[in-house]
């Protein structure tokens, strides 16, 4: 990383940012307004999961400005619908444009949905087992050279899900999935945004 881009960033409105949440505007009000806030609930973390998924390998920025095409094609992410998708909803996904056309993480998507139900039906919720590996309190990072890409509570997250039968949620992806659903707050320590309980 560029040595210029591993501390805060002031923005052209006085305040101190992440770097990578200085701009475009897109991250500026995601990194302001979503990013490290506290997720609860089977369905909302369902939708961020899933956006992980289909951020493997792609910049968070190309599915940030998806998100709504996103949505409107799994119909909110509700588990209980795309649990029930079908071979034909896999056609559909594929042929539209507006989201990432990745079989194997539409698939996993889908699969996932399925795994949730499993769980809920075993008396156990996604919520739980999520929050079940936030990490005890640390201090927050002084640069981006001190956020970490993966955890020992990550990869125990992945384990899990794995052994649910969840797809797409290695080690990673749970790491970025625990920054953005406020398991962890790696906002930089000069950075103004406060996370929220």
């Amino acid at each position: 990383m560029d040595p210029d881009l591993s501390h805060a960033v002031r923005g052209d409105d006085g305040l101190l940012r992440c770097p990578w949440g200085s701009a475009p505007e897109d991250y500026r009000s995601y990194h302001d307004d979503e990013w490290g806030r506290p997720v609860r609930g089977d369905d909302a973390l369902f939708e961020r999961l899933s956006l992980e998924a289909f951020q493997a390998g792609l910049s968070w920025l190309t599915i940030l400005r998806k998100r709504a095409a996103f949505r409107e094609a799994f119909v909110r992410f509700d588990p209980r619908v795309v649990a029930r998708f079908e071979a034909a909803d896999i056609e559909r996904l594929m042929a539209d444009a507006a989201i990432v056309r990745n079989r194997q993480k539409i698939e996993a998507v889908i699969g996932n949905a399925r795994a949730l139900l499993s769980l809920q039906e075993a008396d156990r919720s996604l919520d739980d087992v999520v929050w079940s590996h936030q990490p005890p309190a640390r201090s927050r990072p002084s640069s981006m050279a001190d956020v970490p890409t993966r955890t020992v509570e990550s990869a125990a997250l992945s384990a899990e899900l794995r052994r649910a039968g969840f797809r797409f949620v290695g080690p990673t992806t749970m790491y970025a999935a625990m920054q953005a659903c406020g398991l962890v707050d790696d906002h930089l320590k000069d950075c103004h945004v406060v996370a929220r309980a």
